[in-house]
Order: structure tokens, then sequence, then C-alpha cells
């Protein structure tokens, strides 16, 4: 398949255009470049027909933060909070930019994503009208008040499936921040499904920084097989 690379909106993408026509489109956030193994690991257990681009070149700790927060642990670094402005960029720069390099309109765009970019992935979905669905791996529920924000208001569009992850060592840490991410995975996957959306939670082992790659596949996966 021929895979392009570009710039937009400031940040690079990785595009990995469908074969045919009525294919979705899976649009995966990056920390370390990883978009072509995630695509590769998807590739080899599924021949389903899809668009994939990675975004790379992401302010991580601000792009795919929904508000500011301080430092978690000493040494770490504040959440910036600026996903909102983020969004405006995907929305109004990258996905028009993609849009304009497929072939044909995408049946469905879906965001992929890990750790913080897991959180984006769903956050998103409560920002903009324009997505399908979200992969969550691994995703940093322990967010202060996300959970609050998440079942105090609506998504701007009903989205078809979400699909969240966790390692189950992920919750048993000594950080106070960070334990309640398996308690706030789970509540969210119990009211994503009371709301009719088609959901899984799966628990995967090991802790936040194993097999990160294959945990994001994996979702993918799922997406593609519904």
């Amino acid at each position: 398949m021929t895979e392009t690379r570009f710039t937009a909106g400031g940040r690079e993408i990785l595009l990995i255009p469908a074969l045919g026509e009525d294919a979705p489109l899976i649009l995966l956030h990056t920390f370390n470049n990883e978009g072509r193994a995630v695509y590769d690991l998807v590739r080899r257990d599924t021949a389903a027909d899809f668009s994939f681009a990675a975004v790379s070149g992401l302010r991580w700790d601000d792009d795919m933060s929904p508000w500011p927060i301080p430092p978690i642990a000493k040494g770490d670094t504040p959440c910036g909070g600026r996903a909102d402005d983020y969004l405006k960029t995907l929305t109004g720069e990258i996905l028009p930019s993609l849009r304009a390099v497929l072939p044909t309109e995408p049946a469905g765009v879906y965001l992929a994503g890990y750790s913080l970019a897991g959180l984006f992935s769903v956050y998103a979905l409560y920002r903009a009208a324009v997505f399908d669905g979200a992969v969550s791996a691994s995703g940093s529920f322990w967010y202060p008040d996300f959970l609050a924000f998440a079942k105090g208001r609506s998504m701007k569009k009903p989205p078809e499936r979400i699909y969240l992850s966790l390692g189950d060592k992920e919750a048993k840490t000594r950080n106070r921040v960070l334990r309640p991410v398996e308690e706030n995975t789970v509540a969210l996957a119990a009211h994503f499904a009371e709301r009719g959306i088609e959901t899984v939670f799966e628990l995967n082992p090991g802790n936040h920084f194993q097999r990160c790659d294959e945990r994001v596949a994996k979702g993918i996966l799922w997406l593609l097989r519904r």
C-alpha cells in the first residue's frame, strides 16, 4: 500500500490509504512515531480494508490534556490543558488535509491513542461532531475531574462504538492521582453502555508501559471487526 508522509497543522502525518471505497479512517495520535508499528500489527491480523493516519510531533502534555493540572509526581511536567486548541487544528486543518489526499470519503472516522492520547480520543467525542468512535488503550482516566465531566455532559454526536483497555497492574501504584484509573475506566465503560454505545473494556496483563503498540492494535482490530 502507498504510504504518504506530509505536514498539516504543524504536525507530522503518516497516511496509508485504503485500497477501496467505503473504508473507515483510523486516526492514531502517537507519542514516539509508533504509527507504522501499530499499523503493521493490525494488518497482520486482519484483511479488513481501512485507511490509517498517524499524527506525531505533538506537544503531548498540552495537546492531549483537556484542562491544566500540576505535575502528578516529583520531576514530572504539568499538563497544559490545550486539547480544545489542538482539536481545532485537528478538525480544521489535519482532517481536511487527509480528506484531500484520500481517494474517497472515509466511511467513518475513529480516533485511537494510548495513555493521554487515549483520554483525548474520548474527550474529543464531547467536543466535536465529526468522530464515529474511539479506541482508548490504557487511557489516562485518572485525570482529575474527567469522570464527572464525562458523566455530566453529552457527546456532540453519538458514537457507534468505544473500546477501552487497561493493564491489570496500572491501578496498583503508590501515586494517589493515578490509583483511581481502573475504577474510573470501568465506570466510564458502564456509563457509555447505558447510553446505548457499543462499548468494551478489557484488562491486559502488565503495567502502563508494557506492550503499548499491541494494546492499541488490539483496540483497532476490535473496531474493524464490528
